[in-house]
């Protein structure tokens, strides 16, 4: 793909978040195209958003599990961008129409007391450089077509990548721990969609460890010139599989002593 090619994708993505029309994939249109050029796209948006005012509140990390993994054929996670106004208040209700077609997952969020980045970051960096841990349930949405309707191909991790790696929002539970108060591996979610049990799982499902990935983002973010900034939140990745959020839909993850968070679909 051109320098031109990626631009007009992020004008095409963009687009489909502001009207709510899904755009073809992107894997179809451009057969040829890879990890970089994905990346290229959702830098594209990247600079696009900060040129209409918004600022980047924190990073999202994304097939984190083998499950995932396998599904995409693909042996290492993604990353995508949170910014400010992705942001919903615990027991928020999300208007009507703000989504094409949301899901949501239950996460471990990292909140930064201070900076951290290069190739080199290690465990024991990422765990100094955090303020605390909390739940958190992340919205995903998808502004290209998960099938092509004539071909009946699915999307593909690069799609995904290019597509901000499916993020629209995050909403955090009020609860606030020190990163070193629970093993992270073993804090898990009960997650309900109108009083339903729609999934369960437990911190392990990522990366083993939470922190890792953490640690993994720091390091990809290192290979673009990036790092990760004092006061942003890291979603380190989902245990547990999307669940569909329609309208009307209810959202609660029970994290049992680690916390729960909440959110409605108008």
């Amino acid at each position: 793909m051109t320098p031109q090619d990626h631009a007009q994708a992020a004008v095409d993505l963009l687009r489909a978040e502001n009207t709510g029309t899904q755009i073809g994939l992107l894997t179809k249109r451009h057969p040829d195209m890879g990890m970089d050029d994905a990346y290229a796209i959702q830098n594209a948006i990247y600079r696009a958003k900060l040129e209409q005012g918004r600022y980047v509140a924190g990073w999202k990390i994304g097939l984190t599990s083998k499950a995932m993994q396998y599904a995409l054929n693909i042996d290492i996670p993604d990353s995508g961008i949170l910014f400010d106004d992705m942001m919903f208040d615990n027991g928020a209700t999300v208007p009507k129409g703000r989504f094409i077609q949301p899901r949501i997952e239950a996460e471990i969020a990292f909140g930064m007391k201070s900076s951290i980045g290069g190739a080199d970051v290690t465990r024991d960096d990422v765990i100094a450089a955090t303020d605390y841990v909390a739940p958190s349930i992340e919205i995903l949405d998808t502004r290209i077509l998960r099938i092509d309707p004539d071909t009946k191909a699915t999307r593909t991790v690069f799609d995904t990548i290019s597509d901000n790696a499916a993020n629209a929002g995050v909403v955090l539970g009020p609860e606030r721990h020190a990163v070193d108060a629970f093993d992270l591996r073993w804090v898990g979610a009960i997650t309900f969609r109108n009083g339903q049990v729609e999934e369960t799982g437990l911190g392990a499902g990522v990366l083993n460890d939470p922190v890792e990935s953490v640690v993994w983002l720091a390091r990809r973010m290192a290979q673009y010139g990036q790092s990760i900034e004092t006061g942003q939140i890291i979603l380190s990745g989902s245990f547990i599989r999307p669940v569909e959020c329609p309208s009307g839909a209810k959202i609660s993850a029970d994290f049992g002593p680690f916390g729960s968070v909440d959110v409605g679909f108008a």
